[in-house]
């Protein structure tokens, strides 16, 4: 199935979670804190492995942004 990714076309098996997107990332999961929404939903960390995902769904990676 087709999804996005940041942005980016992805294509996963059917069946997948969004821990399998967060894999599929180039550089694998992001290092340090990060946070992910699929189709402007935020999904807390421990939910990631039951998130199921569809064809044509928004995947956001979000790293923490700091300064001034």
């Amino acid at each position: 199935m087709r999804v996005l990714i940041n942005q980016i076309p992805h294509e996963l098996p059917e069946g997948s979670t969004l821990a399998d997107a967060v894999q599929a990332l180039p550089a694998g999961a992001p290092q340090g804190p990060y946070a992910a929404a699929v189709n402007l939903r935020f999904v807390p960390k421990p939910q990631y492995g039951a998130t199921a995902l569809a064809e044509g769904d928004q995947i956001e990676i979000i790293a923490p942004v700091t300064g001034g």
